[in-house]
């Protein structure tokens, strides 16, 4: 988390910065309990690939499993935390609190909505979310998802054949994602003056006047638009939130390189930023840091990407393992349910 004694400094930072900004969202990470179910959940009813079957760097005995279009493009992957011990998501402030997907039309969203209803997914019907036509819904463990109307925008992203949702349907990448805090001290300085997001809009939220809603975005120019704006709900008399399956663990935004996450890493600390240092995940390198004591952002690199380590045309059919846990297969193997034989309630 940013440290305070530096905040008169804030003003200084945008000079600092430079050129440098976030290019949008990398990947969102979520908690599961049920890694069958979550696989059907988002193969089957989402359409997304599984594009990487692995397992948590820093908790061995926990799939991690990585959701994404047919290349595993940065910018729509959902990844999971398989923890079948933990209790469920107590929803509440100071939290991630919910992940919007995009599709390409209007139209998409009606093809969405009969599709959610015919596999027995309740959802909000049509809605507006930020004056885009919108759907929202939760997965079988209360995981709080939208598709939003991007409008036609530009999207990566490449269709998964594998799946029965037609390509002009498709998930095309992230729209935003929606945090949640008590106050805004201390998050909008380091969301403004420290990364550089830019306040695009606020006002009461749609569902509690009592409550404000302010949009930011981010990229070159920091105009926003879908894949680059984060939404923050100020509820300063809703609980704390409490981490469980259905939740979010952290979210991530993409960096180009190596060399940029370097520069990122090097300024973070100028600015006060306590952060992890840079991990090498293989798939890509991650920088993590606190922004609030439940709101944990990732800075991570588009590359190497998912096919450094399997052809792509076999993207998560099998166990992918970093170097370094090579040796361990067998024992990590034998700690994991395979994900064919576990029940899907």
């Amino acid at each position: 988390m940013l440290n305070y004694s530096t905040l008169n400094h804030l003003s200084a930072l945008a000079e600092e910065r430079g050129h440098m900004h976030l290019h949008g969202l990398h990947h969102v990470t979520a908690v599961t309990g049920n890694a069958p179910g979550n696989l059907d959940f988002y193969t089957r009813v989402l359409g997304l690939r599984l594009v990487k079957k692995t397992v948590n760097q820093d908790d061995t005995s926990a799939y991690h499993l990585f959701y994404s279009d047919s290349r595993g493009t940065p910018g729509l992957d959902m990844t999971f935390f398989d923890w079948p011990r933990t209790g469920p998501d107590q929803r509440g402030t100071d939290s991630i609190a919910e992940t919007l997907f995009r599709v390409g039309r209007r139209a998409s969203l009606d093809y969405w909505a009969e599709r959610l209803s015919a596999r027995g997914v309740a959802h909000s019907g049509l809605i507006d979310i930020d004056g885009r036509a919108a759907i929202r819904f939760d997965d079988p463990e209360g995981q709080r998802l939208a598709l939003v109307d991007d409008g036609g925008a530009p999207a990566e992203t490449e269709a998964w054949a594998g799946s029965d949702v037609p390509a002009e349907h498709a998930l095309r990448g992230f729209h935003a994602v929606t945090l949640s805090v008590p106050r805004l001290t201390r998050v909008e300085p380091i969301l403004t003056q420290v990364l550089g997001f830019t306040e695009l809009r606020r006002g009461p939220s749609p569902h509690n006047p009592a409550e404000e809603l302010i949009v930011y975005g981010m990229g070159e120019g920091a105009a926003g638009g879908p894949g680059r704006e984060v939404r923050l709900l100020v509820q300063p008399d809703a609980p704390r939130a409490w981490l469980g399956r259905g939740g979010v663990h952290h979210v991530a935004f993409r960096l180009h390189d190596a060399a940029e996450q370097q520069r990122w890493a090097d300024y973070l600390l100028n600015a006060g930023v306590r952060h992890s240092g840079i991990i090498d995940r293989f798939y890509f390198q991650s920088l993590y840091f606190r922004i609030s004591n439940g709101i944990l952002f990732e800075l991570a690199t588009d590359g190497p990407g998912f096919a450094t380590d399997e052809d792509p045309a076999h993207l998560g059919e099998a166990l992918a393992l970093p170097p370094f846990l090579e040796p361990r297969r067998a024992q990590i193997e034998a700690g994991l349910q395979p994900l064919d034989t576990a029940p899907v309630p």
